[in-house]
């Protein structure tokens, strides 16, 4: 597929030769250019729906911690009823598409908040509606988008391309709060959302340009329910999968108890106006490149898996100063240092959570691996963020923050007794499971050493 540059490529591209990279610095190879510079563009505006769509319900709907509770929870229920069959069905489609449809439609998504404003029909029902669609493509679409980078980038560079990905969105996550606050100011939350709708377009027509060569592996005789059955039953029969599925399962009801009552508490607890908010999330873009720029060489010291359990810590701890917080100019500076720890935290955790399962997963399976290990670390993650505004609401904010800090210490602690992740120390290999599982190969393609998971 081929396509003309579009402006944003070009201006991105441009930016990137005033940088002189190293010789086979990935950024070098067009096609990952390509891909990069798509991801910056969807990231630049996804913090300003990051933003802009919890401060419409807080702000302008005045909505509950319970009512906050649910609206992460429309966007996670997707993951829930899709994930699975979507693995499935994409191990039988060509990714790309799936990955350009999938970013014209959050763009859809999200530029429907600003028309229901104009027409006067907004409440927090059509959020709901808004972030179960957005949920609904994430499903789908996201799990393409991983699976896209194993077909431009090398098995062996898994974890230098994640820490590239996260860079571009780190450099979104600088510079993207500091827009979100001032379009919010300028034009209010909900139209803000019209700009993220037009960077998600710019970044399909980026994608457009994008070229892989896809072997689709069909088997001779298709079926669904078994073939959801292998890919549920390769990662649960593998030592290393289970193990990152229910470790990272766990800090996903900790992450979102956390970001159901965030901008709750900084706009009630801490009295913080919506632009200041936004600015303050510039201490997440600024955790989040240095995390990039240096998580590949963490994690080659330390290695994938201790520098994944690592992620844990870090978080935790941010969420407890946040939780411990007095409401003046102090707890200010812990809102920021809360949002820089999730920041260091968060991409610890995904550059490695992601390499590894990559790197241990067959071709054949890697849509219904992608979706089913999003299944298993996304269920834990509606009760979470269920239970964090329950705890908002009839304890306290700072309460629903606890659980989060706590919960993600108390897991460093268990992931730690993990002998599986903890003594990952350099990427492993795809295992030679596909015989077991009844999974069709080329010649050649899948005959490596196993993995035994420690």
């Amino acid at each position: 597929m081929s396509a003309r540059p579009s402006a944003s490529f070009l201006l991105v591209d441009r930016l990137l030769d005033l940088f002189r990279l190293p010789a086979g610095d990935l950024l070098r190879d067009i096609v990952y250019r390509r891909l990069w510079s798509s991801i910056l563009i969807s990231s630049l505006g996804g913090q300003i729906t990051m933003l802009s769509l919890p401060l419409t319900a807080a702000v302008l709907l005045d909505a509950s911690p319970t009512q906050m509770g649910w609206l992460t929870a429309m966007e996670i229920i997707p993951f829930v009823l899709f994930s699975l069959p979507g693995g499935v069905w994409l191990d039988r489609v060509r990714k790309l598409p799936v990955y350009i449809v999938g970013e014209v439609s959050l763009a859809i998504a999200v530029g429907s908040v600003p028309v229901a404003a104009w027409l006067g029909w907004l409440g927090m029902p059509w959020l709901y509606f808004v972030a179960f669609l957005l949920g609904t493509v994430y499903t789908v679409a996201g799990s393409a988008a991983q699976i896209v980078l194993t077909q431009v980038v090398k098995p062996d560079r898994l974890v230098e391309a994640h820490a590239k990905n996260s860079l571009a969105s780190s450099g979104a996550e600088v510079a993207g709060p500091g827009v979100a606050g001032a379009l919010i100011k300028l034009v209010g939350a909900p139209m803000a959302l019209a700009v993220d709708a037009l960077l998600l377009l710019s970044s399909a027509l980026v994608l457009r340009g994008v070229h892989v060569v896809e072997q689709l592996r069909r088997p001779r005789q298709s079926h669904f329910w078994r073939d959801l059955r292998t890919g549920v039953s390769f990662v649960c029969r593998h030592p290393l999968l289970l193990s990152l599925a229910v470790a990272v399962g766990g800090w996903q009801m900790c992450n979102q108890a956390a970001q159901v009552v965030q901008i709750l508490f900084a706009t009630r607890v801490l009295g913080l106006p919506p632009q200041t908010v936004g600015l303050s999330y510039i201490a997440l873009g600024a955790g989040t490149v240095l995390a990039s720029i240096f998580g590949h060489r963490i994690s080659g010291r330390l290695g994938p898996g201790p520098c994944l359990i690592t992620g844990f810590a870090i978080t935790g701890v941010g969420w407890l100063v946040l939780a411990l917080a007095p409401a003046n100019e102090w707890g200010v500076a812990a809102f920021g240092l809360a949002l820089f720890a999730f920041g260091v935290g968060a991409v610890l955790i995904f550059i490695n959570f992601l390499s590894l399962r990559q790197a241990v997963t067959p071709t054949p399976l890697l849509g219904r691996m992608t979706s089913t290990i999003r299944w298993l670390t996304l269920i834990p993650a509606g009760p979470g963020a269920l239970l964090g505004g329950w705890l908002g609401e009839h304890v306290s904010l700072r309460a629903s923050l606890l659980f989060s800090g706590g919960g993600a210490l108390l897991l460093t602690l268990v992931a730690l007794r993990l002998r599986a992740i903890r003594s990952v120390r350099t990427l492993p290999t795809v295992a030679d499971e596909h015989q077991m599982l009844g999974v069709e190969t080329q010649p050649g393609g899948l005959n490596l050493p196993p993995v035994n998971g420690n």
